[in-house]
């Protein structure tokens, strides 16, 4: 998760990447070295790659030089002159041969030159304009960021009152504020980091919270269809296992196809009891059931598991009025897929104002590489993220934490 948004983040704080110089020919600067010097020279002057063509014209320069060497005109001036000539000859020849290669490899070479050059971080372009060894930030050094920022962060589905949210503290941050030239980097770094932390709320120890409440401890879930609502009740009902802590699943959902043997299924394999009724059962009596059982059978906590249902359809929010009516939970769990961005944000908030949440599970996080609900449905509700659903596997439930979130954005 948050791969999108943390490669995008830490080009901003990557440095200019260096470039790699060409080598550069050298001119034979000293004529009398002998025949193993000039050659050594001439070497230099030669492209890397070696042929027959080459090897010939070796052979063919130490023969004039010998031949020159015994002429009357300055043995120097020849020498200088033939080794010029034989760089020349070499030049052109050597123009033929890559000529081919290119053709051969037009394909690859064409690859090559469409690559882009790296892009320039946000840092390394603010450096550019500052000139002094202390300079005082300002607005318009910090809406440059601001664009970057916005674009990055609504790219990856975060709200848009929660970008709006993090500029604004950015700004209250840094704006007006002296600092030196080689700690913006880190000044802007640390604000962007409080920025996202006071977008985030850190949920309660969940399994604390549960033992030290007195007699049954009741949750109910909801959410739309397909979010992975009874993987995850079944995911908390083996961490409480694991934490010594007994449940029993109340199914609820008497209305999807299978929905009762599906949760039967998964009480099974924790051997867990399951409370059902027939398909089209009033699901508050259900509920209720399930609460009578685990105080008859000093069971700490009671998990419901409600049909899916739109937030769009008023009558299926008031049958869940009347579950929580009835079932009187301690805590009300809204569950949904990460990888929906907004439309999970929405779903959220008009579940938070009809019934109201006080808390949340976003599944499939460990596939959602932008990440940006996690940013913003606590913001948007106010209520916490608890778990994140990483997996299809009982253990996969990571208990949610701000320092995470740091972490995966390479913040940390």
């Amino acid at each position: 998760m948050f791969d999108a948004l943390k490669k995008k983040i830490a080009g901003w704080f990557k440095k200019p990447e260096e470039t790699e110089e060409k080598p550069v020919v050298v001119p034979v600067k000293e004529a009398k070295k002998g025949k193993e010097e000039i050659l050594k020279e001439i070497k230099k002057l030669k492209p890397a790659k070696k042929s027959e063509v080459k090897k010939e014209l070796e052979v063919e320069t130490l023969k004039k030089i010998e031949k020159a060497a015994k002429k009357t005109i300055s043995v120097d001036e020849e020498i200088d002159i033939l080794a010029l000539q034989e760089k020349k000859e070499v030049e052109e020849k050597t123009k033929i041969e890559e000529a081919e290669i290119i053709k051969e490899q037009a394909e690859p070479e064409k690859e090559q030159a469409q690559e882009k050059p790296a892009e320039e971080g946000f840092f390394s372009k603010l450096f550019k304009k500052i000139t002094r060894s202390t300079v005082t930030l300002t607005q318009e050094h910090l809406d440059e960021l601001f664009s970057e920022l916005e674009i990055t962060l609504l790219e990856n589905n975060v709200a848009l009152e929660v970008a709006d949210k993090i500029k604004e503290n950015l700004s209250k941050d840094l704006v007006g504020i002296e600092v030196k030239k080689d700690e913006i980097e880190k000044t802007i770094k640390d604000s962007l980091k409080k920025s996202i932390l006071a977008v985030l709320i850190e949920p309660p120890n969940l399994i604390n919270k549960i033992k030290d409440h007195p007699g049954i401890y009741t949750i109910i879930f909801f959410g739309i269809n397909g979010t992975g609502k009874t993987t995850s009740i079944a995911k908390l009902a083996s961490l409480l296992k694991k934490n010594n802590i007994s449940c029993v699943l109340a199914a609820a959902d008497t209305f999807r196809a299978a929905s009762i043997e599906q949760l039967q299924k998964h009480g099974d394999k924790l051997s867990v009891p399951v409370i059902s009724h027939a398909y089209g059962t009033d699901p508050a009596s259900i509920a209720f059931d399930a609460k009578k059982y685990a105080e008859k059978n000093k069971i700490k906590v009671v998990l419901i598991d409600t049909a899916g249902r739109m937030h769009t359809k008023q009558n299926l929010m008031k049958e869940m009025e009347k579950i929580i009516r009835i079932s009187k939970p301690n805590l009300k769990i809204f569950v949904g897929e990460s990888i929906t961005g907004n439309d999970v944000i929405d779903q959220a908030k008009i579940f938070n104002e009809t019934i109201g949440i006080d808390g949340i599970i976003l599944t499939k996080a460990d596939v959602d590489e932008k990440a940006g609900t996690i940013l913003s449905v606590s913001y948007v509700t106010g209520q916490p993220i608890y778990f994140l659903g990483i997996g299809q596997e009982y253990d996969d439930l990571e208990v949610f934490t701000k320092s995470t979130v740091l972490k995966n954005l390479g913040l940390e």
